[in-house]
């Protein structure tokens, strides 16, 4: 089968970074699916592994977290899905990843795809909407509320670093079912218009200071922070916006510690949101992320999500994934970057 990989962890410019390559066709037992990959997403996940983890000597790595595609085989401990089911996942971290044409994935990992939705529009969707839904209603047990219903709650959610992948699915689900109000950080014309089209109440600009401009808001103190990027930068911003018991959820590697005694005296929490915690641990809860993309999938096909694909880079191949990983690294792109076929 065509895959994309590497043997070494190098930089973009060199050309063996991500390389072409065929691989054996992997074979589906006990609880796995074997899943003919149809598209992929590409998300920061991607480059930092590729750049921290090299395979064993003569081994060569595919990485990528993000896929829609068919059913072909199962293993025999499959229960929820046979061959010519149309799914979508992010799959295990531990694993071989998606860019290759055949994937194993545990089946309690994995989602009915979208049916309004095509193949490169659903795969921008698994990890950050699992990272997105732990993060709000795991960590930050926000109250969730029908869609249908209109009213506002007192919770008053930040969201720092809004415009990216796991933002553009977080302010959306917030928006569809929960009452909280949204206060979005965004600097540039365009990521402010993104932000706002996705759900977004009010929006500050994070290259200026973000006390003044929130309180400026008259809305009240916060009860929650979904921090997505430079949390040390704000921390100390957080803990003097947030009410007592606020709560704050984390998804990056702060560069420099954190002063968590800060909080003890507003008796604030901080939670660190790794979608594939439950994956690697084999946790025993582990279908709650198959559960909860069949819940994104109703959302989206109901039309309270859209896809967050920002660019689509063509095919599955190690030229266009270089592009994609280059743009990624540049910490400049909006929305989810996905590539379809082989």
């Amino acid at each position: 089968m065509k895959a994309v990989g590497y043997t070494k962890s190098l930089p973009l410019t060199d050309p063996e970074a991500l390389i072409d390559i065929e691989l054996p066709q992997p074979i589906a037992t006990g609880r796995d699916l074997l899943v003919r990959v149809k598209a992929i997403a590409v998300n920061p996940v991607d480059y930092k592994i590729r750049q921290r983890f090299a395979p064993a000597a003569g081994q060569t790595k595919v990485i990528g977290w993000d896929a829609v595609g068919e059913v072909v085989a199962t293993g025999e401990a499959v229960t929820q899905f046979k061959p010519g089911d149309k799914v979508y996942y992010a799959g295990d971290l531990n694993r071989q990843g998606s860019n290759a044409e055949f994937q194993l994935v545990d089946e309690r990992l994995v989602g009915f795809k979208p049916k309004s939705l095509s193949d490169a529009e659903a795969a921008a969707l698994p990890l950050t909407a699992i990272t997105a839904w732990e993060l709000l209603f795991e960590h930050l047990e926000l109250k969730q509320q029908s869609p249908e219903a209109k009213e506002k709650s007192a919770e008053v959610l930040l969201v720092v670093g809004a415009a990216g992948g796991v933002g553009s699915i977080l302010l959306q689900l917030v928006r569809a079912i929960t009452g909280a109000t949204i206060i979005a950080t965004a600097s540039r014309e365009s990521s402010q218009a993104w932000v706002k089209k996705l759900g977004a109440d009010h929006v500050v600009d994070h290259t200026k200071p973000l006390q003044p401009q929130i309180e400026a808001l008259g809305i009240g103190p916060l009860t929650h922070v979904a921090s997505l990027n430079a949390t040390d930068a704000y921390f100390e911003s957080y803990v003097e916006l947030l009410a007592p018991f606020g709560r704050i959820a984390m998804i990056d590697d702060p560069a420099k510690p954190l002063d968590v005694m800060k909080m003890k005296f507003k008796s604030l929490s901080l939670h660190i949101e790794f979608m594939f915690a439950r994956s690697m641990f084999q946790a025993a809860d582990m279908i709650e992320q198959s559960r909860l993309l069949n819940r994104v999938a109703d959302l989206t096909d109901q039309g309270y999500l859209q896809t967050t694909v920002g660019k689509n880079l063509g095919t599955i191949n190690a030229a266009n994934l270089k592009a994609a990983h280059e743009e990624l690294e540049s910490g400049k792109s909006i929305g989810k970057i996905v590539l379809e076929g082989f």
